[in-house]
């Protein structure tokens, strides 16, 4: 998530500049034949590519919704999450106690049980955040070497292990027992077996009568939601934004990026003999406006791949796990996650 209130020149420009020099090489092109050639069939009506660019901007326009809706939807998600693990820890705290207990349980007993629910919470925290971060074939690290490389280069920008999920191993292994952990982390999806394994442990305090019927069915609910957030970011993930809409997209921009030298040329033309030139600095303006559309909805709509239009699933499962070790009582507790280079993860 970019926290910066505008974006500089050098991040625009490093955002869209192979794009900006590829406009003004075009732009460049065209205007250079046509004063040398004066080919009359590059003489392009600026009406037909004026109509085309009143309905790419339409088009452009509604492919940027979706995909702010599907950004927007993501970090609701995980609101929905931060709340829902505060209740978490707070039913635990207040539920788990020796008061129904067949036998007298010491308080370091019960805190140990708080502990590792409370633990084993945090630990599905981190284990989601690393399953939403596996790449998908759409996103933009798995289109070509090039921008493989482009996208791991701005992974390592921002910090935050993002590349190897160096923070998921780490976090695993402080807060799950190590029995569990070298078994959950060989399931197909761990956070899903995290959440049963929690439902296990409940349904074990039930039998030994530490939480009775009413406790019971009130953690296991929130356990339910906790399974529906889940889905929920993980409908997000698994399911792109329609590829024909996207797609279609990137080629209706770049038809007309192709055809605005060709009319611009021509009406500048007749300003006077130098004016054909001075087409191609507004060539390159109003093509850079429809990429840069075009750019800032195909980075919005993956909210889960490790880029910096991402939902700071690093900082918020951070603040979750201070909150929850803070009801636990401890002091020693770990940094809250700060901005690299203008984004929070």
């Amino acid at each position: 998530m970019f926290v910066k209130k505008y974006f500089g020149p050098l991040s625009i420009l490093r955002f869209t500049g192979p794009h900006l020099l590829g406009i003004t090489i075009w732009a460049t092109f065209v205007t250079t034949v046509h004063e040398l050639t004066h080919w009359e069939w590059l003489h392009v009506p600026w009406l037909p590519v004026s109509i085309i660019g009143t309905a790419v901007a339409f088009y452009v326009g509604f492919k940027n919704n979706q995909s702010y809706d599907r950004l927007w939807e993501a970090r609701k998600i995980w609101g929905a999450i931060v709340n829902t693990s505060r209740a978490w820890g707070s039913s635990t705290k207040a539920f788990v106690s020796s008061h129904f207990a067949d036998k007298d349980y010491s308080a370091s007993e019960i805190q140990g049980i708080k502990k590792r629910l409370l633990y084993r919470h945090i630990a599905w925290l981190y284990a989601l955040r690393s399953q939403l971060l596996i790449p998908t074939s759409w996103e933009h690290i798995s289109q070509g070497e090039r921008m493989q490389k482009s996208t791991e280069k701005q992974m390592k920008r921002f910090g935050v292990g993002l590349l190897g999920d160096q923070v998921t191993q780490i976090e695993l292994r402080c807060f799950l027992p190590e029995n569990e952990h070298d078994r959950l982390i060989n399931y197909q999806n761990t956070a899903t077996q995290i959440i049963d394994q929690q439902s296990q442990d409940l349904q074990m305090l039930r039998e030994e009568n530490i939480i009775e019927d009413f406790r019971h069915m009130e953690l296991q609910g929130i356990l339910n939601e906790l399974y529906v957030h889940q889905g929920k970011a993980e409908r997000i993930k698994k399911f792109p934004l329609p590829r024909q809409y996207s797609s279609s997209s990137y080629i209706f921009v770049y038809i007309f990026i192709f055809l605005v030298p060709l009319a611009f040329v021509t009406e500048f033309h007749k300003i006077g003999e130098l004016g054909a030139w001075m087409s191609i600095p507004f060539s390159v303006v109003v093509s850079w406006v429809f990429i840069m559309m075009e750019l800032v909805g195909d980075y919005s709509e993956n909210p889960f791949e490790g880029l910096g239009n991402d939902i700071p699933m690093l900082s918020l499962c951070r603040v979750i796990e201070i909150d929850l070790r803070e009801m636990l009582g401890e002091t020693d507790l770990p940094p809250k996650i700060e901005a690299v280079n203008g984004v929070l993860m």
